[in-house]
């Protein structure tokens, strides 16, 4: 019942926002895009709170921490994203439909991904050391790669697959994914950028999922949380979007936290660590690496406009 009630939730809220708020193509905006941040934080800490009066203070902390751990390392999706509206070349009025279709792919292959994952560590114990270990070293190889790796859609298999048996236009067509020209339907664009985000997320998913499932093994409190996260994401891109540069040391302290969630995996079996303590701990390097960037900023470091807002401008 609560699966069905919460994901009936969770599609109404979509609709809204898609057929109602944003109904119709425009520029995001950044006093909107944060009012709707604060909408979709406020959101989730209140159902933090029916977790809390519901299941008790272990479960609520357990979403709590594993939805700021999601919220952190979704951060890293929005540079991604920034260079592949950057390469696409796509209006920032576009953006908004692609991320809200991506985020909906998203929720179910993080469904499967979760409901896999549960069900593996049930039945295999030792694959907890393994998700320990990858997690250790996902962490250190994010912590020595510069994060400034080029977007080549042409190495993406899935691009790769659909441009070989898809004619696929030049230009954009408003916000449209497909489009008839002479009789035959095109693909464009914008429907690889929205295959490009999805397949990325996937990625992401590889490293996130593992990390919420160090946290907890209920089934809802993860899937819950990773909602929550993702629900918020379209809005945290277009407010934060502009700034990410600022925050140079953040890919650091989320590698940290990485690392840190793998070894509370892997020591498990010897040493529970309160999950009060582990929440204090992702705050602590999250707040420390956000303070840190600014107190020591980078010398090119500047406030920049979201991919597509330059040539909109110069219009």
């Amino acid at each position: 019942m609560f699966w069905v009630g919460f994901n009936a939730f969770v599609l109404i809220l979509l609709a809204l926002d898609l057929f109602v708020f944003h109904r119709k193509t425009h520029v995001v905006k950044i006093k909107e895009a944060l009012l709707w941040s604060c909408f979709w934080i406020a959101l989730s800490l209140v159902f933090n709170v029916f977790i809390y009066y519901w299941r008790g203070s272990g479960p609520a902390l357990e979403f709590l921490t594993a939805y700021l751990i999601e919220k952190s390392l979704s951060v890293d999706n929005l540079f991604v994203f920034i260079m592949i509206f950057s390469y696409f070349k796509v209006p920032s009025k576009y953006q908004h439909k692609i991320l809200f279709w991506g985020v909906l792919g998203a929720l179910f292959f993080r469904a499967v991904f979760i409901l896999v994952g549960v069900a593996l560590l049930a039945k295999f114990h030792f694959i907890v050391y393994i998700l320990g270990g990858f997690l250790i070293f996902t962490g250190i190889k994010m912590a020595t790669s510069s994060g400034d790796d080029e977007i080549d859609p042409e190495a993406n298999p899935v691009v790769k697959f659909v441009s070989r048996y898809m004619p696929i236009t030049n230009k954009h067509h408003e916000d449209k994914f497909f489009v008839k020209l002479d009789k035959t339907v095109f693909a464009t664009p914008l429907f690889l950028v929205l295959i490009m985000v999805e397949t990325t997320d996937i990625v992401f998913a590889a490293d996130s999922i593992p990390a919420i499932l160090a946290i907890s093994k209920d089934p809802f409190i993860v899937y819950t949380s990773n909602v929550f996260a993702l629900l918020g994401l379209r809005a945290l891109y277009f407010a934060l979007a502009g700034i990410m540069q600022l925050f140079h040391y953040l890919h650091y302290g989320l590698s940290l936290i990485l690392v840190f969630i793998g070894v509370k995996l892997v020591i498990s079996e010897f040493y529970h660590m309160n999950m009060l303590l582990a929440l204090g701990v992702v705050a602590f390097i999250l707040t420390a690496s956000v303070i840190l960037s600014l107190v020591f900023p980078k010398k090119d470091s500047k406030v920049l406009p979201l991919p597509g807002q330059e040539e909109e401008t110069q219009a």
